[in-house]
């Protein structure tokens, strides 16, 4: 299975109302048929997989290609899904209703009898990956859309968007076997465009920029602001000895005023880890691609300048590109969608219908 992100194009305009809410009763019959089949924990799995939650959104009858299938689908498996019944909460959504998330999952999670403990690391974990992908993974596509589904035992995914001009970006996470939020925690990423350069502080090729930027906030930052603010002179690197990177380019490397307040924060704090520097409130993503600029201006640790996403579609390509077809995941996924519409207590024109979008989008 491959997890991570999805490029859309951006589409304008509102679901019907009529259109909604067959999505929704469309929604409840196939999450009762997966749950009841394979359980919660696999229901997750599924939407985590961008191909699956693409295919899905396609199968309840949104536009295939577009970006709203993302928030639409999330929006109908919000109503849809039952805490008391499925055991799984959807909190989060989007716009301003992303930002309840944290509330949501303090709610919620009482109601299915989540220990406090349990409910701060899903909040946390509903925290981080929004700002992660907002900091870390510098695309530029501003996050707007937040769902963060979780279940009875803590289990948890993310389905959230960002928009760049005219196109929106999918981002899937799996707390399954999810070892880091700071290193390739996206364990798959699927895309339909390229990025020219991403300044990607996930990408196990920017370990070394991690360590030293963790460790220029434990030596007291404000000592570096003679190389972060205006253009550094060649004359600054002469008493430090140190080399010059190969690129020709100059990258300015500015912090505000309120940003050197929030690095001496940190600062004072001694954050054990990059991912714990990363969670600190007023670092965001100027002061880490600062960090991660200054890490190799002054010690050679060169980020990843990778787009993390792949280029790919769907399943792959029977041509073998960007890679070939995974026959076993592409049936597995068609097979399931079809089994829980089978399931589905919902009527025969519903099923019928289903079915068909299923069959047009396997056409694609």
């Amino acid at each position: 299975m491959r997890t991570g992100v999805a490029d859309l194009p951006l589409h304008y305009g509102k679901t019907p109302r009529w259109l909604f809410k067959r999505m929704v009763e469309l929604s409840k019959g196939v999450v009762d048929a997966l749950v009841y089949e394979y359980g919660e924990e696999e229901l997750l799995r599924r939407l985590a997989n961008p191909f699956w939650f693409q295919a899905f959104g396609c199968l309840i009858g949104f536009d295939w290609h577009s970006s709203g299938l993302t928030t639409t689908t999330c929006g109908a498996l919000k109503l849809a899904i039952s805490p008391e019944k499925h055991g799984i909460v959807v909190a989060g959504g989007k716009g301003k209703i992303s930002r309840k998330a944290p509330e949501e999952i303090e709610k919620k999670g009482e109601l299915l009898s989540l220990s406090n403990n349990k409910i701060e690391i899903l909040k946390y974990s509903s925290r981080m990956s929004a700002k992660v992908d907002e900091c870390c993974v510098q695309d530029f596509y501003s996050l707007y859309s937040h769902s963060f589904i979780f279940t009875e035992k803590g289990e948890w995914c993310t389905v959230q968007q960002g928009m760049k001009g005219n196109y929106a970006r999918r981002y899937h996470w799996l707390s399954d076997n999810l070892k880091s939020f700071v290193e390739e925690p996206h364990s798959g990423i699927c895309a339909d465009k390229f990025e020219g350069r991403v300044l990607n502080l996930t990408a196990k090729e920017s370990e070394e920029t991690r360590k030293i930027s963790l460790d220029l906030v434990r030596d007291n930052p404000l000592k570096l602001r003679k190389y972060a603010s205006g253009q550094t002179l060649l004359t600054d690197f002469r008493e430090l000895n140190l080399s010059l990177p190969e690129r020709h380019e100059i990258m300015r490397i500015d912090i505000s005023e309120r940003g050197w307040e929030f690095l001496k924060k940190a600062y004072e704090l001694q954050p054990q880890s990059y991912e714990e520097l990363v969670s600190l409130k007023g670092i965001g993503a100027k002061t880490l691609r600062a960090l991660a600029l200054l890490s190799d201006l002054l010690y050679g640790a060169e980020p990843s300048w990778k787009d993390p996403a792949r280029y790919s579609f769907a399943h792959g390509g029977k041509d073998g590109i960007p890679f070939p077809v995974d026959k076993q995941v592409y049936d597995s996924t068609i097979e399931i969608l079809r089994d829980a519409v089978e399931s589905a207590k919902i009527g025969e024109m519903e099923k019928y219908h289903a079915l068909k979008r299923l069959a047009d989008f396997v056409g694609t």
